[in-house]
């Protein structure tokens, strides 16, 4: 009997302290509910209200083809703000309509919440028992997923409003079951999280992939990797998804003529990946009246393709309605030399976005070549390396490139640049006209710079890129100027920048003037030697490299 009098009086503590904790409050004069009168909401227009309840959880409303990991969002909790979103659904009917359109518009099973909310709810997931106090925690996603499937696979209605479902790493890797029958209910799904296995035609994968083309016909991105060369030769009898635009192959041993027939049967395809496709060659751009012809996409991208060269490009290019078209290119690795650029620049009217990347051993005689023209190209990565990138090279030939493409540059050949990549440091000062001679009458240094140009440099490729601003010459700064950033060395005031940076062992910074030199940067607690010709500004900014139911969490 005591040991039971024991429990109730800590029963009643337990309800004691909760009670103290969430204690009602009574409705004051200032609660909506003694408010007389119309409601105001229920006034608003439906696309007023749409656009309100959508700014509660802004990830609903995305329309990418990226996965979880890639459509992070910077800050706040995608858990919490679904969460929120779904109490709005309380509100009223009208609410509750609006709030399932954006809810399940665009479903995300995250893995966690990123607040301080998982703290304690990572200790209530753990399965304890009186023998085992420290559980194994729950499986929150595979339990979100399950719900999830149950919910659309009982409401209709519901299950046609989902058009992008995606889900982390580990859960589509292991939920291929559930991902199967849920996908199986949504009939209007455009992008779903996969797992590799049905790239490459695996056998755990099969009915995944069967109720995929059979009950997803407005799929939009597709990939296919190494071990799938049948089922992507079949894509040109069965056509699944006629409505496919973005299609990604890598590593398949297919030849050209396939590759053709299969990407002709997508009638509103308009982005293609193709990565170390062996067999493919510039005959993919040849027309022929008696099969297929390489059908015009706005986006294409090329990685470790030897076989595509400058002159398939050119035949492909030659198309009106591929010129038209074409706006970002993206070739890495492949038959296309620096030295041929001209003529895919002089061939793509309308290119917006070019990205080249390739090594090279000699050095280029800009003499010998047209100067690089485009006056449509806005963002340009002219990525240059040569096999020796050691800073103790007097000249490495990729220097000679950049030569060649800054006094492309400066001839005026590029009116609408707005950024610029390269792996060079010595950039910057090649894109400055020289000095005017002092007390000169003269007028501004010939420079066809109109527009500030982004400049983003790196001397090695695994390091990260550094912004340089460069205006325009003017009428009172006749060369223009160059606002720099440099990587930060740090060295010990006490033993490497002498004795009259301070006593003690303290950290300095040295940051580099953008003209081969360097510019000491004071500390506040005390003053440090002054360089000389250090009148340039520069600033430090380092560019980004790269934001009812259950399942809800």
């Amino acid at each position: 009997m005591k040991f039971l009098q024991h429990i109730r009086s800590k029963s009643r503590l337990k309800n004691g302290d909760d009670a103290q904790i969430y204690e009602y409050k009574a409705p004051t004069a200032f609660s909506p509910r003694n408010r007389t009168g119309r409601d105001g909401i229920s006034r608003l227009p439906l696309k007023l209200l749409t656009e309100i309840l959508s700014n509660i959880c802004p990830h609903a409303c995305d329309d990418n083809y990226l996965s979880l990991e890639e459509s992070m969002r910077d800050g706040g909790c995608m858990l919490c703000d679904m969460r929120d979103l779904a109490q709005c659904a309380l509100v009223s009917r009208r609410f509750l309509v609006t709030t399932q359109t954006i809810l399940y518009h665009n479903v995300r099973i995250d893995p966690v919440h990123y607040c301080e909310r998982e703290v304690d709810l990572a200790a209530k997931r753990k399965r304890k028992s009186f023998f085992e106090r420290n559980g194994e925690p729950i499986d929150a996603p595979k339990q979100r997923v399950e719900q999830f499937s149950r919910t659309v696979r009982d409401n209709q209605s519901l299950a046609i409003q989902v058009e992008f479902l995606k889900m982390p790493y580990m859960t589509r890797e292991t939920c291929i079951a559930d991902l199967a029958r849920t996908v199986s209910a949504l009939p209007n799904l455009k992008y779903v999280d996969l797992p590799d296995g049905i790239y490459s035609d695996d056998r755990s994968c099969v009915t995944l992939k069967q109720e995929l083309e059979a009950r997803c016909p407005d799929i939009r991105k597709m990939k296919y990797l190494r071990g799938a060369e049948r089922s992507f030769a079949l894509l040109s009898q069965s056509r699944p998804w006629q409505n496919l635009e973005i299609l990604e192959l890598s590593r398949l041993e297919i030849d050209p003529n396939t590759l053709v027939s299969v990407l002709a049967s997508f009638p509103a395809l308009h982005e293609v990946r193709l990565e170390e496709l062996p067999m493919i060659d510039d005959t993919i751009f040849s027309r022929n009246n008696s099969t297929s012809s390489f059908p015009p996409i706005s986006t294409f991208s090329l990685q470790s393709t030897p076989g595509l060269t400058a002159l398939g490009f050119e035949t492909y290019l030659s198309r009106p309605e591929v010129r038209e078209v074409l706006t970002n290119l993206t070739i890495l690795d492949t038959g296309v030399i620096p030295s041929e650029l001209h003529r895919i620049l002089a061939t793509a009217p309308y290119l917006r976005s070019l990205r080249i990347n390739q090594t090279i051993q000699r050095a280029l005689t800009p003499s010998s070549i047209p100067p690089l023209t485009s006056r449509s190209l806005q963002t340009f990565h002219f990525e240059i390396e040569s096999p020796s990138t050691s800073p103790h090279d007097l000249q490495p030939p990729s220097e000679s490139y950049y030569e060649y493409l800054a006094s492309s540059i400066l001839a005026g050949n590029f009116p609408s640049l707005d950024s610029l990549y390269a792996l060079s440091t010595s950039l910057p000062s090649l894109l400055l006209p020289p000095p005017a001679a002092p007390f000169a009458n003269s007028k501004a240094p010939a420079s066809s710079l109109r527009r500030p140009l982004m400049l983003y440099t790196k001397f090695i490729p695994e390091h990260d890129w550094y912004l340089t601003v460069i205006t325009p010459p003017t009428s009172t700064n006749r060369r223009g100027s160059a606002t720099a950033t440099r990587p930060i060395s740090f060295y010990n005031g006490s033993t490497q920048l002498g004795p009259q940076w301070g006593d003690k062992a303290r950290d300095s910074v040295i940051v580099g003037n953008g003209f081969g030199g360097f510019l000491a940067v004071p500390n506040e607690d005390g003053t440090r030697p002054s360089t000389s010709g250090g009148g340039h500004k520069h600033k430090h900014s380092r560019s980004k490299s790269k934001n009812s139911a259950g399942w809800m969490g």
